[in-house]
């Protein structure tokens, strides 16, 4: 299942995982309206179902609405590998005290989903996995067994540090 970025906060809200106050914009002038409504510095993401948005352009930081809907001018009609953005995400800029990547994927060798967890964000996680493949913690998931709580134990207790 592939899920945009605001679709995922979805899900996670209803399951009571807080995630940062956002909108979703489909014109400049949404962007705009957005960014009056959430208050002060906001991030405008394109909305595509690939990686790499930040460096194709894709991810900006507003100061306020005039600035996100010109950056929304800018990323709306963008080509991300393939993928045309025609949603924005307008949400509250946060401080980033750590950065980490969680990803849940099919593993076809081994015919079971493989969860994958590092320290060190997921803006270059090909090369993160080529480079250091042993800071890149790594599980699979038995399809009859399901997640379980013991999965996500032993998955963070692989993790290694940012230094690490």
């Amino acid at each position: 299942m592939d899920l945009y970025e605001y679709q995922g906060k979805e899900v996670f809200r209803r399951f009571g995982i807080p995630t940062s106050e956002g909108r979703l914009a489909t014109t400049p002038e949404g962007a705009r309206a957005a960014a009056e409504e959430i208050g002060g510095t906001v991030v405008v993401k394109a909305q595509v179902l690939t990686g790499g948005r930040g460096k194709a352009g894709g991810v900006r930081v507003a100061s306020g609405p005039d600035e996100a809907e010109e950056h929304a001018r800018a990323i709306l009609g963008l080509d991300i590998r393939g993928h045309v953005v025609r949603r924005l995400w307008i949400e509250r800029a946060a401080e980033i005290a750590k950065e980490y990547y969680l990803s849940i994927t099919f593993d076809r060798g081994a015919r079971a989903p493989l969860l994958m967890l590092t320290t060190r964000g997921g803006v270059d996680i090909e090369q993160v996995a080529e480079e250091t493949p042993e800071a890149l913690a790594r599980i699979h998931v038995d399809p009859l067994e399901g997640y379980r709580p013991h999965h996500g134990r032993a998955l963070v207790s692989r993790r290694p540090s940012r230094s690490g």
